[in-house]
């Protein structure tokens, strides 16, 4: 068990790896490190004791970058399916909206007309009640004549409500 003393860039050499990995293999081990006379740091390390086998270089990175890149295209067939999928829905939703406005607005005028023909009924029903009351109060000529005149009013209401109602 002979303990020796190396840099990093040694370490690395006799390991076969990097500066950088043989740096973060001995901070992963905690091993002693000091500092030299020319201010590089050294490592006390038995090699006997560390069976490091390094990972070949690349093999990984490659498969990753394969698989990654087969997963973005993926995502972006995805991105491309739902954007369409978005874009169906976007034009199902203009048309309904439309849709909508237009049953608005003829249920505004459906309202305004019935509004119109609650009106005009009142209006009629007060004719025909002042029409029965005049006829029961008395049946003098001049009020005969009044009587017949309203009624010729009230027809000729009613023929117009008509025509509005069909034309």
């Amino acid at each position: 068990m002979s303990v020796e003393s190396l840099t990093y860039v040694a370490l690395g050499a006799r390991l076969k790896i990097s500066r950088e990995a043989a740096r973060s293999l001995a901070k992963r081990l905690r091993l002693p490190r000091s500092h030299s006379d020319d201010g590089k740091a050294l490592v006390s390390v038995d090699l006997v004791g560390i069976r490091y086998t390094p990972r070949p270089p690349g093999g990984r990175q490659e498969c990753n970058i394969a698989l990654l890149a087969a997963k973005i295209e993926a995502l972006k067939a995805e991105i491309a399916r739902l954007e369409a999928r978005a874009a169906d829905h976007r034009a199902d939703f203009e048309r309904e909206r439309e849709r909508a406005d237009r049953l608005t607005v003829e249920m505004l005028q459906a309202t305004a007309e019935t509004m119109a023909a609650k009106e005009a009924t009142a209006r009629l029903e007060g004719e025909v009640a002042a029409l029965r009351a005049g006829g029961r109060a008395g049946r003098s000529i001049d009020s005969h004549g009044r009587t017949a005149s309203r009624l010729g009013h009230l027809a000729a209401i009613i023929v117009e409500a008509d025509r509005k109602a069909c034309g």
